[in-house]
């Protein structure tokens, strides 16, 4: 997946339909009962295209998880993830986005496509620390080489945001060996691109340790 410069705000995962990745276009659900529509996309500094093939790899491992579960999409930029999710049996998705313009096209496709989504517009590490709800499927795809997979991962975790069996999906650049909480066991990993994709599932309700962050070298 192409990622924008680790200069740029924390509006995280845009996937238009452009396929130079300069905002604007069109997102194109994949899978389920939203399939084949398309949303508007606004245009906004530090869009990228996220690869069809990759969420379709995603939510086949996922296929038997997600109906009637409950999903947390974080840095959700265009809310790609949570959208598929919705799209294929979730009851209901939140989706925390930063930049306002992009969380308020993504509220209005939320409404064209009548699915059960809220929107909040807040920075993603402070809605961590907020007040927690357990969640049994979260997406966390932040913006790469700004050290922010580490912390969101550790809040994940240590403030009571998952459930017991939640089913946990992070992206970050490849080259990032990303060291999860020990309630965290790997389950499937892909690398597309500059991008290490990894989806865990939580074993137990024990605190787990905080995330840490240990750059590698990938060929």
């Amino acid at each position: 997946m192409n990622r924008r410069r680790s200069s740029a705000p924390r509006t995280s995962r845009m996937t238009p339909a452009n396929p130079r990745g300069k905002g604007g276009g069109k997102l194109r659900i994949i899978g389920g009962k939203f399939r084949r529509r398309l949303l508007p996309v606004p245009e906004h500094p530090g869009l990228r295209p996220t690869p069809d093939r990759v969420r379709e790899t995603l939510f086949n491992w996922l296929a038997l998880e997600l109906a009637g579960r409950s999903v947390l999409d974080l840095f959700a930029g265009t809310g790609a993830l949570g959208l598929e999710a919705l799209s294929r049996g979730a009851q209901d998705a939140l989706f925390v986005e930063a930049n306002a313009k992009v969380a308020n096209t993504l509220r209005t496709n939320l409404l064209t496509l009548d699915a059960s989504g809220q929107v909040i517009t807040r920075d993603a590490l402070a809605f961590l620390n907020g007040p927690p709800q357990p969640f049994d499927i979260v997406f966390l795809d932040p913006p790469f080489r700004q050290g922010l997979a580490s912390d969101a991962c550790s809040l994940l975790e240590q403030r009571g945001w998952l459930s017991d069996e939640a089913w946990i999906y992070v992206e970050t650049e490849a080259a990032l060996a990303l060291e999860a909480p020990t309630t965290w066991k790997l389950h499937r990993e892909v690398i597309a691109g500059e991008s290490h994709g990894r989806l865990y599932q939580r074993t137990a309700s024990l605190p787990g340790d905080a995330c840490r962050d240990h750059p590698r070298s990938v060929g």
